[in-house]
C-alpha cells in the first residue's frame, strides 16, 4: 500500500484552476496532491514550482501568490 493510499488520497476533493495569478491565505492547513498542471508559489522572496505528482503541505497562516501555468487539478484536503 502506498501513502497515498494510506492517507485515502484518492477520495480527496479535486480542485481544478485555469492559468491565472492571485494571491492566497491559508487559514487552514493544506495537504494537495498534483494531478496535473503547473504552478508556481511565491513566498516572500522565494518561489516554488509545483506539478504533476507532488504531494504538498501549506500551513496555516501561509501568505502567498499562485500563478498557474498549465491548468490545474488536485486532490486536496483541510485540516
Amino acid at each position: 500500500m502506498t501513502k497515498l493510499d494510506e492517507l485515502g488520497v484518492r477520495d480527496w476533493p479535486i480542485w481544478e484552476c485555469e492559468p491565472s495569478t492571485f494571491d492566497w491565505h491559508y487559514d487552514r492547513k493544506e495537504t494537495c496532491y498534483i494531478l496535473e498542471g503547473e504552478v508556481k508559489v511565491k513566498i516572500a522572496d522565494e518561489e516554488v514550482s509545483i506539478g504533476p505528482g507532488d504531494f504538498v503541505i501549506f500551513p496555516k497562516g501561509l501568505d502567498c501568490i499562485w500563478t498557474v501555468i498549465k491548468p490545474i487539478c488536485k486532490h486536496y484536503s483541510f485540516s
